[in-house]
């Protein structure tokens, strides 16, 4: 995910040289964000379905996704120094991933997205692609 800076805002854009990573506040935002869409998963009837599936406790989880975030919006690559690559559609052939699913779990991360990133563009992007990669997770 790139972006140009923009003449009619000058706050800082998403570039090869300044990654999302950077921009949303390093390892201690992109943590936030990954703790607060766990957080929300567990206490929103909205997601309730998908916080069926998960398993308990969700420590190991959260560390996993915010492993991935941090690599996946240009930061360290952390997931793939311990995992390897994600193989995302690989690693959730296992579940059943529905529309529902995928709506509920957007709904998470749409709301982790609106109180942990401050930068309305950054915001958008990310939401924007994080989208769809949600929806490749789809696999019935």
């Amino acid at each position: 995910m790139i972006f140009n800076k923009s003449t009619t805002n000058s706050k800082a854009h998403p570039t090869p040289e300044q990654t999302p990573y950077q921009l949303m506040g390093g390892e201690t935002a992109v943590r936030a964000l990954a703790n607060r869409f766990y957080d929300i998963m567990e206490t929103a009837p909205e997601a309730k379905a998908l916080y069926a599936i998960h398993p308990l406790p969700l420590d190991a989880i959260r560390q996993k996704f915010f492993e991935f975030l941090s690599g996946w919006l240009g930061g360290p690559a952390l997931f793939e120094e311990k995992y390897g690559h994600p193989r995302l559609r690989a690693r959730h052939m296992p579940f059943t991933v529905n529309e529902q699913l995928r709506d509920e779990w957007m709904f998470c991360m749409n709301k982790a997205l609106d109180e942990v990133v401050e930068h309305k563009v950054l915001r958008e992007g990310i939401r924007q692609s994080i989208g769809q990669l949600a929806s490749h997770m789809i696999n019935c």
